[in-house]
């Protein structure tokens, strides 16, 4: 057994991976076998320890209330859930009682015991749980076979779907009584006392069984848990601060955008200074898509229904889709149809229409690369639990680029790429970055494997040449080829995926891409698919959180505030401000009537950059005194210096690069 490892001395082990595979701690081990320990601060150990939680949570529960049906409880992103049935939904003083049930139960010190059952075992010992015996129905029958391409992907795995069914008892380690178990599929901790004091319940919410509004509508508690208190602490302090950077309110709080009901949900109008912002986003990038010699192009939003029937979009994307629109039928007076109609659709995805501007004429490979952009608008019926303010929308656009290369062009236009992409995310204020590289899902895919393996190794290749940390993403590519996306760190630590790029084989072939190669011959291209901020709604949320709504001065929609003293020094203020809006300064003067400090206050409040503030001294000497967001102050500037420094402020990021020169 090769360990590297003492499992008697090293308690920050919590688990087992044996030949790859997670394992419990009392896991019986051979000396052939390959053993790595996994640490509580590790992901697999976080999961672990976050599962543990979750058991100790439902356990909790049934306690209270013992007519409480289970449902799943898995680990997530920092933290878990768990479903129950229950009569009357949970209230916030449920949740206190909870998790004090809870705090008992870890005091305890019970022990997670693996046990292994076959399905009639485990039909009757959970007899009185009707939603684990669904689980146990599609594990399989006695033969070991799987369900799991009947697993819809909410979480039911953390139940069964390996070769074997099994249950976790929870033994009072006094008595060796199981005092409550539950079927899972593991591992878990070895004791409850292990989850020590870092864990917490955090909210409750209503979930669907399964994911599906068909189904049953459960009550879900909540929690996170972590090593230790103080790391719960730090955890909490980041949620206080997410909770008053949240875009949803700062948009409202603002006035920068809205989702009217008349409109419908997931569907955003953005206000005359979010329009600003957004403007601005988009011009940024422009500016940079022109330089790097890219070509805009414009594009529809509905088309024909064989366009996506082409593209397979119909075939692997549809439940993702808003439904056809039947047009183009045709009667005569007696209601007889003389011209059959056809389906339309709202487009999803740019790329099959940009690959109708490539077909629109012969290609020469002296126009390669040839890359086309888009800032498209596209419609993707999400479900109403799943949108999330700007952040998951149905009406989104993305700054969409596709780009056609000679496949010997490949590699050094992938470089080139993601070269581009880091460099104007820095350009947004945003530094901080790592590479997932997303594989194939052989059940959700076209295409061969030779194509694939060739894809999905260039792209690692590219990735690992860049210098960023890259992580693995078992399954998450789109049907017709792998993908990286570079996930950035905002200024509280969280992580966003913003760009992509995609590589893909697949649509050239469908639809007949070609263009004439050096020796004469007609050759098929390759296709990347490429978008920078993934699309300016979502990407708009990310960057009024990471500035917490304090915009840079560029980017900011109000830029400068005039506050005169008195009404004596308005007149000359206005001079100033009149000569920043000549020199394309978003600037403004406040000649209201309330008080100078609440004019301070008010657009201190709106997080305005710049106020300038003159008084009778400042008017006798030309001069202004400039008043930051932070509070500091810097008096007797001359207006025509504050002026130059305004305006080079906001200059120096309107430059644009070319790849070649990053």
């Amino acid at each position: 057994m090769a360990t590297g490892f003492d499992l008697f001395t090293d308690r920050a082990v919590v688990a087992l991976r044996v030949n790859g595979e997670l394992k419990d701690l009392a896991t019986t081990v051979g000396d052939d076998d390959t053993v790595e320990p996994v640490t509580i601060d590790s992901p697999d150990g976080l999961a672990i320890l976050r599962h543990s939680a979750a058991h100790v949570a439902a356990q909790a529960v049934q306690a209270i209330n013992p007519e409480a049906k289970l449902g799943i409880g898995p680990p997530v992103t920092d933290g878990f859930y768990y479903d129950f049935d229950v009569a009357e939904p949970f209230t916030p003083d449920d949740l206190k009682a909870i998790e004090k049930g809870m705090e008992r139960v870890v005091r305890a010190g019970q022990r997670f015991v693996r046990r292994v059952v076959t399905e009639d075992e485990a039909r009757a010992e959970l007899a009185g749980e009707p939603y684990k015996l669904e689980l146990i129905g599609l594990k399989g029958g006695s033969d070991g076979s799987t369900g799991d391409d009947e697993l819809n992907g909410d979480n039911e795995s953390v139940e069964v779907g390996g070769a074997e069914l099994t249950i976790y008892d929870n033994v009072d380690p006094k008595t060796g009584e199981t005092v409550w178990k539950d079927l899972c599929r593991g591992p878990h901790l070895p004791s409850t006392r292990m989850i020590g004091n870092g864990f917490a319940l955090t909210r409750l919410a209503a979930a669907y069984w399964r994911g599906s509004e068909k189904n049953k509508q459960l009550q879900r508690v909540y929690g996170t848990a972590w090593p230790t208190k103080d790391e719960l602490r730090a955890y909490q302090t980041r949620l206080e601060e997410a909770a008053k950077r949240d875009h949803r309110k700062l948009g409202a709080e603002l006035d920068l955008f809205s989702f009217p009901d008349e409109i419908g949900s997931g569907l955003a109008v953005f206000h005359p200074k979010g329009g600003i912002i957004r403007s601005e986003i988009e011009d940024y990038l422009r500016r940079q898509l022109v330089a790097n010699d890219y070509e805009l192009v414009n594009t529809p939003h509905i088309t024909k229904a064989h366009l996506f029937e082409t593209s397979q979009h119909l075939h692997w994307y549809k439940e993702g889709m808003f439904p056809a629109m039947h047009l183009d039928e045709e009667q005569d007076a007696e209601g007889n149809i003389t011209r059959q109609g056809q389906d339309y659709y709202l487009k999803p995805m740019n790329c099959p229409m940009h690959n109708l501007v490539f077909r629109a004429r012969g290609r020469s490979y002296r126009e390669l690369p040839l890359r086309l952009a888009e800032f498209g608008t596209v419609y993707r019926y999400e479900k109403s639990g799943t949108l999330s303010g700007l952040t998951r929308v149905r009406g989104l656009t993305q700054d969409d680029a596709h780009i056609y290369v000679a496949p010997g062009e490949v590699r050094e236009e992938l470089t080139r790429q993601i070269d581009f992409m880091l460099e104007v995310l820095r350009g947004y204020g945003l530094d901080d970055f790592y590479l997932e590289l997303s594989t194939r899902d052989p059940e959700k895919s076209v295409g061969t494997d030779e194509m694939w393996e060739t894809a999905t190794e260039t792209l690692r290749e590219v990735a690992l040449a860049s210098g960023l940390e890259l992580v693995p993403d078992p399954g998450g590519a789109a049907f017709y080829g792998p993908k990286i996306s570079v996930q950035a760190r905002d200024a509280i630590g969280r992580t966003w995926q913003l760009s992509t790029i995609q590589l893909d084989f697949n649509q050239p072939e469908l639809f007949e891409l070609e263009y004439t190669a050096p020796d004469g011959s007609r050759q098929q291209p390759v296709m990347i698919h490429r978008a920078l901020l993934g699309s300016i709604e979502r990407f708009f949320a990310i960057l009024l959180e990471h500035y917490a709504g304090a915009f840079p001065v560029w980017l900011a929609p109000v830029q400068v505030v005039g506050i005169p003293i008195s009404d004596d020094h308005a007149d000359y203020l206005a001079e100033v401000i009149r000569r920043l809006k000549k020199r394309g300064i978003r600037a403004q003067l406040d000649d209201s009537g309330d008080r100078m400090q609440k004019k301070i206050r008010t657009h201190t409040k709106d997080k305005v950059p710049v106020l300038l503030i003159a008084g009778g001294e400042d008017v006798a000497a030309g001069s202004v005194s400039f008043r930051f967001r932070d509070g500091s102050q810097e008096n007797g500037v001359a207006a025509d210096e504050a002026i130059e420094r305004i305006v080079a402020s906001v200059e120096k990021h309107l430059q644009v690069t070319t790849a070649g020169q990053l």
